[in-house]
């Protein structure tokens, strides 16, 4: 316990001076009510907005930071890893103090992500599927070129850099009962638990991680720093095989509850921040509404809970799928089916029937050729934006009455 105190005090006394210095370059992200999400989970949800932040992430507090100390230094040049946020924030950093940046990102980051990395003057390269695979190469060009390597989570001043949002909160707000942070690879959650236990130990953190990226929760399981197998996530910012050293110690002797949540469930989350909250946010940064909204965090009724919004750089090619999975799931699309007659003027017959109810038609899929569809008959699965439940059933009556047997799709 001595090792966590002694870093702990080392975030907190560091992070107070973040703030002084990275305040000229930053957002003081607005910290908002909302009504919407009180309702629905029993306390009184306040959403940390970093998804507004410089470079669209809380990430670029921890780059500045760290560049800042690293220029201070007389580095000739930085090396770092990332799936997005952080490379963003170093790459921002690094034109902000008039350094060289080489950024290594794996394959498999979003485009919007590279060309945004790009756009801050670094120099990107692809390598691996995740980021522990981009690392190993980043820390051989560090090697070879003399250049710093900022970790992305790892480090002191990373943490400390990020540790900056906690005090913001604590200027925001003054009744803080419970604080909801997403974990990656725990610089985030370090920061804010270094200073915030400090100086109101009854504040609860509670961390919230992707069910394919645990890695966290089950290496405080293990009561050591375990390597886990992850997939691909909607939160790509999250997944990371194995935590820090440093991240580990914090979190492990301090943190209250972690809890985790499946792709459905950070879908709906971004899709109900779009629609409710109107603000774009990436899976990493909805993670913790998911957790809210999943009813796993216990003992939050009446109490006043800040969600971290972590970031806002979605990949607009995945955001039609987010929003089609939420309209789904709120009733607001609904796909019906059925086999029907295969004949001139049915499909006519049975698109008359939809427009009759005001239901749209989003997509509509005819198949001929499949083992379960009886002679002569086609299958047809149609994809409806609907103004009511009743008039998506009033649909599959009337197309029954019509003689074509057609199926809600549940």
């Amino acid at each position: 316990m001595a090792d966590v105190d002694r870093l702990m005090r080392e975030v907190h006394s560091k992070s107070k001076i973040a703030l002084k210095i990275i305040r000229d370059y930053i957002h003081i992200t607005p910290l908002d009510v909302s009504t919407t999400f009180s309702k629905i989970t029993g306390c009184k949800v306040y959403l940390k907005y970093e998804n507004l932040q410089k470079t669209g992430s809380f990430k670029v507090r921890g780059a500045l930071f760290k560049t800042h100390n690293l220029y201070n230094e007389g580095v000739k040049g930085i090396v770092t890893a990332s799936a997005g946020n952080h490379a963003q924030g170093v790459a921002f950093a690094s034109r902000v103090f008039g350094l060289r940046s080489i950024i290594v990102m794996p394959v498999t980051t979003p485009i919007s992500k590279i060309e945004a990395t790009i756009g801050y003057g670094a120099e990107v390269l692809l390598h691996g599927n995740i980021f522990d695979e981009a690392e190993s190469l980043a820390l051989s060009i560090a090697t070879e070129r003399n250049y710093a390597y900022i970790h992305p989570f790892n480090d002191i001043d990373v943490i400390a850099g990020q540790a900056t949002i906690a005090w913001e909160l604590l200027e925001q707000m003054e009744n803080i009962d419970v604080v909801v942070v997403p974990i990656g690879g725990g610089g985030l959650a370090s920061g804010i638990i270094s200073v915030l236990k400090v100086i109101k130990p009854g504040i609860k953190i509670i961390g919230v991680e992707p069910s394919v990226a645990p890695k966290m929760k089950k290496s405080i399981e293990m009561n050591k720093i375990v390597q886990t197998d992850v997939k691909p996530s909607l939160a790509d910012g999250l997944i990371v095989k194995k935590v820090g050293e440093i991240t580990f110690k914090i979190i492990s002797n301090n943190i209250d509850e972690i809890v985790t949540v499946d792709e459905d469930e950070i879908a709906y989350s971004m899709y109900l921040l779009l629609e409710r909250a109107k603000t774009l946010v990436e899976g990493a940064g909805a993670s913790t509404v998911a957790a809210l909204l999943s009813g796993k965090i216990r003992d939050i009724k009446n109490k006043n809970v800040v969600a971290i919004i972590s970031g806002g750089n979605a990949d607009l090619t995945s955001i039609y799928r987010v929003i089609i999975r939420g309209l789904l799931k709120h009733g607001r699309m609904v796909k019906i089916y059925g086999y029907v007659p295969d004949m001139p003027g049915i499909l006519s017959r049975v698109t008359e029937v939809i427009a009759k109810h005001r239901c749209n038609i989003v997509d509509i899929k005819h198949e001929r050729f499949h083992e379960k569809i009886p002679p002569l008959h086609t299958y047809i699965e149609v994809l409806l934006e609907i103004p009511s439940r009743e008039a998506v059933n009033n649909v599959v009556n009337d197309l029954r009455k019509n003689g074509l047997e057609f199926y809600i799709n549940a």
